[in-house]
């Protein structure tokens, strides 16, 4: 038996949470083409016959423009201490945020292993070009390419991960997939929606809070609050004669349904507070914690 805690660090939008539900085989963190979506650490457990790995899903590393900004690096960073290995995964594109992240990573003694993810979209030239192009910036353990789109050359990454791990313990049972609540899960899937459904700028201002999660003879009663800092914000939400508001909810029910297995009753409603994300109140009330 091997098991450890491994934690997925990178730019945003490089495919950590894909990479991870991936290996988990289940969806567990959301996933969107926008920068900056996951915003809470993550445990992803994967397990098998003698092996488990607790993956820690960190925020995107970035330039931070506010309160929350300044919360999700230092959640990244301080992951990095409580780990067994590092996996600093980058899509191909070589740039300053990955140059700044691996300066960052030459102050740590944990062991890194290189993951080069989105091969499907480079040839064979490419993907060797760019392994030798990251082996001169840091001493990696280990590179390896994979795509976690087309589960290309994961069960690979997961052999030399194993490689890495020291201890022999289970820290979960054999069925858990993740140390977050049902209730995380869901709000995390509204917030989902809200990215994929709106502008660049919309997803960034809010955040999603279980206001009722309820178990029911026919199914689950829930009712999300989608936090918003302005009023023209939840009027884009709520869209024109809710139409928004109710296509977030029709995508957000399907999924919701697929991960309880259950009938849902979802309700979605808009609270505007000014400026939540620059305060430590509300970080800290709405699961953004050790804010200090």
């Amino acid at each position: 038996m091997k098991s450890g805690f491994v934690a997925l660090i990178g730019r945003p939008n490089v495919g950590k949470s894909t990479l991870m539900n991936q290996i988990i085989g289940s969806k567990i963190a959301i996933i969107s083409d926008k920068p900056q979506t996951t915003r809470n650490t993550i445990k992803g457990i994967y397990n098998s016959k003698d092996t488990q790995i607790v993956f820690v899903d960190t925020p995107g590393i970035h330039k931070p423009r506010h309160n929350l900004g300044k919360y999700l690096n230092r959640q990244a960073y301080y992951t990095i201490n409580d780990v067994d290995l590092v996996i600093l995964l980058v899509d191909g594109k070589l740039g300053k945020g990955d140059k700044y992240i691996i300066e960052q990573l030459k102050n740590i003694t944990k062991p890194v292993i290189l993951v080069i993810n989105k091969i499907d979209l480079l040839t064979k030239e490419e993907i060797m070009k760019k392994i030798l192009e990251y082996k001169d910036l840091y001493d990696f353990k280990e590179i390896v390419p994979v795509s976690s789109l087309k589960n290309t050359n994961i069960d690979t990454l997961i052999k030399v991960i194993r490689n890495y791990l020291k201890d022999d313990v289970k820290y979960y049972e054999d069925d858990d997939i993740t140390d977050k609540s049902l209730e995380f899960i869901v709000s995390e899937l509204v917030r989902e929606k809200i990215f994929n459904l709106t502008k660049d700028e919309i997803p960034h201002s809010t955040t999603c809070v279980i206001e009722q999660f309820k178990k029911k003879k026919n199914g689950y009663l829930i009712n999300v609050a989608i936090i918003v800092d302005r009023p023209s914000i939840k009027k884009i939400i709520v869209g024109a004669h809710g139409s928004m508001i109710k296509q977030i909810g029709i995508k957000a029910r399907y999924d919701i349904e697929k991960l309880l297995n259950e009938k849902v009753y979802l309700d979605l409603f808009v609270k505007v507070i000014p400026k939540w994300r620059d305060k430590e109140r509300y970080l800290s009330e709405f699961g953004y914690k050790d804010f200090e």
